[in-house]
């Protein structure tokens, strides 16, 4: 039976599900050009679609970055781009990277701004370099394959305490959540009525039926583990 699930009102796009990127003001992007520049942090700022607080850097008149800020940087700060310097902020190719070296903000592939690794407090580690793919281990310890030509910044974000002060009420995460147009508080499927979702009711927080939903199944009952690497006992 066909359910009236909070999948279905985020793919509708309502406004609670809508990103406020109008009120975004800020966007990560590294230089486009190919020589070594000498540039200098000009503001450190807040943005409310970021984590992370951002670094305004300027080479020279007519060429900016914008760079989630690491650790240990200040305005008047010193950053190098694409000159072979490893200090805190400077902007490198993989391939200028030795191994070992932690970086954040790396691009996906050559020439398309930082993608991986931007949220406060995280950081990357390059673990292998050859001369068709550098390997990099991410903050969730999963590796992958980047192309020796894509750029990243040396260091570890700022902002990593941010989590470790408490939320003392559900109206502050409330307020929150709102700012960046996130569900809360989200309401497990197990929980709910057997009315509001396919695996609602039963005898205590069980789901009592398979996770996998049909191929033909109807959108409001094509909720759980959906395409599953396996299905079956496990033998």
């Amino acid at each position: 039976m066909g359910k009236r699930i909070i999948v279905q009102r985020r793919g509708k796009g309502s406004f609670r599900y809508r990103a406020p990127s109008h009120r975004y003001k800020y966007r990560i992007n590294y230089p486009m050009v190919n020589e070594p520049l000498k540039g200098t942090v000009i503001d450190i700022v807040n943005d409310q679609a970021r984590s992370s607080p951002l670094a305004i850097i300027e080479f020279n008149k007519k060429t900016k970055a914008v760079i989630p800020a690491p650790l240990n940087i200040r305005v008047s700060s010193e950053i190098n781009y694409n000159n072979h310097e490893l200090s805190p902020g400077s902007i490198l190719k993989l391939s200028d990277i030795p191994e070992g070296t932690v970086i954040y903000n790396i691009e996906k592939s050559p020439n398309s701004n930082g993608t991986f690794c931007r949220a406060a407090g995280s950081s990357a580690k390059v673990l292998t370099k050859t001369s068709s793919y550098v390997l990099v281990q991410l903050p969730s310890k999963k590796q992958k394959k980047f192309h020796p030509e894509c750029r990243a910044t040396i260091g570890t974000i700022a902002g990593s305490g941010r989590l470790e002060k408490p939320i003392m009420k559900a109206g502050k995460r409330h307020h929150m959540m709102k700012a960046k147009n996130k569900l809360y508080p989200q309401t497990s499927g197990v929980a709910m009525n057997a009315v509001d979702h396919p695996f609602g009711s039963g005898r205590g927080r069980h789901v009592g039926k398979s996770k996998i939903p049909p191929r033909n199944a109807p959108p409001g009952r094509n909720i759980g583990l959906i395409r599953a690497r396996r299905t079956g006992r496990k033998r």
